[in-house]
Parts: structure tokens; sequence; C-alpha cells
């Protein structure tokens, strides 16, 4: 159930087009827009823990693609993600006690059960109510052009990515019977700017929540805290597309009740491994093609990052040697803020 500036949200509706019609209708509510308007003033906060004295004693939580965390605002300060174009960030927290939940979704065959996942830490009684933010995705084609009739039409003038991502997610919200008040979807549309070409980018690939207030802000990470177990951690996006036991699931990353990072394992196979050596040998722009679904809007570390993923597969072609007897690698935060492997 969703809720807009404390009112029960009822959009008009087909039977074909409920899901298009639901979002359509959440992206021009004059409250939403401003909303969006407000948290695009707000300057972007830049994560880096070298140039930060402060962030260091602060206690924070990344999370990357594909991954969720729920933390308790009694003990974790900060937690964001970015590094998202086509992906959505949701940001669900328990409007009672604080306990706040931040997904990095990137595909609607995973929405139902991350949902389910990340309620699982806040509901604390029949009548929790939450608050709600989705940010991230961008206008691949602009709306303009795009008043389509289904689904299906609407998916392909949108674009293939944000637009049938973000219209699972307000469906999925829409159907629960959990009551979720809708504080910002800047996505799409609000989330969109276009160079003298044409060429549509994100405004913002990241934000970060401010746990005790629940404040939303634009944020990006330096590598240096987007941590631990990065490498192993972005591996684990690509190989939990062909690990059968993260099938329509958000992976699993932080233990809320310890404040330990628990890297849950992911298999890859020898496919991955060849893959490796093989896209290794392409020029950037041909990895840029090929691996992302926004070639023009990715980070200038993108293809970096690949091939340090990929040099780590091709030193590491057995996943039981990084995760020996199948058991999660657990990381602990140390004094002074960083972490160590346990």
């Amino acid at each position: 159930m969703i809720f807009v500036d404390g009112l029960p949200f009822s959009p008009r509706y087909s039977s074909t087009s409920q899901g298009k019609d639901i979002l359509l209708v959440l992206l021009e509510n004059p409250i939403l827009v401003s909303a969006s308007n407000s948290f695009k003033a707000i300057p972007e906060r830049k994560f880096s823990v070298s140039e930060d004295s402060t962030l260091e004693r602060s206690k924070w939580v990344y999370i990357f693609q594909r991954e969720y965390a729920t933390v308790d605002p009694a003990v974790v300060e900060f937690v964001g993600t970015d590094e998202a174009t086509t992906c959505v960030g949701l940001v669900i927290r328990n409007r009672r006690n604080g306990m706040t939940s931040v997904a990095h979704m990137d595909s609607p065959k995973i929405v139902e059960m991350g949902l389910s996942q990340m309620l699982s830490q806040l509901v604390d009684g029949l009548d929790t109510e939450f608050d709600v933010h989705l940010i991230g995705g961008f206008e691949e084609v602009s709306l303009q052009h795009a008043k389509a009739s289904t689904e299906s039409e609407a998916q392909a003038e949108f674009g293939d990515h944000s637009f049938p991502l973000c219209t699972k997610i307000v469906q999925t919200l829409w159907a629960k019977e959990e009551k979720f008040h809708i504080r910002t979807i800047c996505v799409l549309g609000h989330n969109t700017r276009r160079d003298s070409n044409g060429t549509a980018y994100p405004l913002f690939n990241g934000f970060v929540v401010e746990t005790t207030s629940g404040n939303i802000i634009p944020a990006s990470f330096h590598t240096s805290t987007r941590c631990p177990d990065e490498i192993v951690r972005r591996i684990r996006v690509s190989a939990s597309y062909e690990d059968t036991s993260w099938n329509g699931k958000l992976i699993e990353t932080y233990d809320t009740a310890t404040d330990q990072f628990q890297i849950a394992p992911c298999r890859w196979t020898h496919r991955q491994y060849y893959a490796a050596l093989s896209l290794l040998h392409y020029t950037d722009s041909e990895i840029l093609s090929i691996c992302s679904t926004s070639p023009t809007a990715e980070g200038p570390d993108f293809v970096d990052n690949l091939k340090r993923q990929w040099n780590y597969l091709i030193a590491h072609p057995y996943w039981t040697d990084t995760f020996p007897e199948k058991q999660p690698r657990v990381f602990e935060r140390t004094t002074d803020g960083r972490w160590r492997r346990c």
C-alpha cells in the first residue's frame, strides 16, 4: 500500500498497464516533484577516507550493485551506494525505530523477493509504517515520446532497463499490505540530464542515508570507502546470474546484529574464467560496449574496475578457494572505522 503526503495512493489503471500507470502518476505528483527538486538541490557529498578525517571516525556501510543491507541507527551512521546508471537505489526506513534497509537493484526479477529480504528485519508489528525513497535510473528516451498504452510498448520506448525496474518496484510496493510512504522518487526524467547532442546521463549515481534523521543526500564514494572485500563483492554481481542459489534474490552482505560484513559465498564457473581471459584483450571502448547497459554514462573507473575483477578471476578460477567450505568471508569493524578479516 502506497501513501503520498500521508494519504492513500489510488491511481486509475487498467488491467494491462497497472505498474506503468502507478509510476507515471507518482512521477507527476506535485508533492513528489517538489521533493525530487529538493533532493537535487543538495550538494553531493564525496566520501573519501584520505581526505575526510571525520569520516574515519564515522561508521558507514557501503553496498554494491545487487546487494542490500539493513542497518541499526544506534550502530551505523551512514548507509549508501553509488555507481548506479540504469540501476535504482531503494531505501526503506521504519518510521518508529529508524531501522533502515538499502538495496541497489539492477533487475525487475529481484524486486519481489528482494523487498521481502529488506522487510524481514524492518517489520516490528502489524501497524509498521515505512518511509521510502527511490533514487537512480535515468530516462533513456524522453517521456514526451513514450506515452505507450501497454507495459511492453512503454518499455520499448522508455528503454529496456530503468523504466521496467522502476515500474516493478512501485507496483510491488502498491500491492503489499504494509504502509509505504513515498518520500522521494528521483528516477527516470527527474534524474536525467542531456548534453548538446541529446545524449542522456543520470544526474546522480549514488546517495547516502543519515540513519538517525533519515535524510537522503546525493553522494559518491572513493574506492577507499567501498569496502571491505571490494573485488570479491564486484565479482559476485556477475557470478550471481549463473549461481542458481541467488535466483531472484538480493545478495547478502552485512549482518545487522553483529555489525559485521558477512560476504555470502557465490559460485563462479570456468565460463567466467575464460570470459575474463578473452575480455582483457578488448580495447576500453569495446569493453564499455560489451559490458555496460549504459556505455556513455559510466564512471571513469568502470573499465579499470572490470579489469581488476577479471585479473582476480584468472588468479582464482575456483570459487571454493575464495569461499573455503562454502563459508562467508567475515569482516569486523576496527576501532579506527576500518575493516579486518576475521
